[in-house]
């Protein structure tokens, strides 16, 4: 086996067909990844989730990360990697465009919604469902994949 980077054409078909991204986001030296869905668009990629620890780190530290990966076995596996800075869509006139933007291209997809606004309970406590749209403005994009 051997890894090769990925050329441009095929980081796109990657992230564009991609079923879950990984966000990862740091708050004082601590990351924090998770499972998400995005959708990128140009030179953005955009999400929709619930308030909760992700938004408050990035509203503090707009620096991220996401990961992106199709694996299908050890030797056959592609993965990219998304340097970006958090921007979040609000209610305001400004971010009504891309909010609105962001919403159609997500609605695209099936169940899109999920699960991210869905009942959620930790430890005895029913979480708010708010709303926050946000978008990833792509800094760097790069990807490996492993040949045979």
């Amino acid at each position: 086996m051997q890894i090769n980077a990925m050329n441009q054409f095929e980081i796109m078909h990657l992230v564009e067909h991609a079923k879950v991204g990984r966000l990862a986001c740091v708050h004082e030296g601590q990351p924090y990844v998770i499972p998400m869905n995005f959708v990128c668009r140009l030179g953005y990629f955009y999400s929709f989730t619930t308030y909760g620890r992700k938004i408050e780190w990035m509203r503090v530290n707009p620096q991220v990360c996401l990961e992106f990966d199709d694996i299908s076995g050890t030797n056959n596996w592609q993965t990219v990697i998304v340097v970006g800075e958090y921007e979040e869509l609000t209610d305001d006139p400004e971010h009504l465009a891309a909010r609105n933007e962001a919403h159609a291209l997500l609605s695209k997809r099936a169940e899109w919604w999920q699960p991210a606004y869905v009942k959620t309970v930790i430890r005895d406590h029913v979480r708010s469902l708010e709303p926050v749209y946000f978008r990833i403005l792509i800094k760097e994009m790069t990807g490996h994949k492993a040949v045979k």
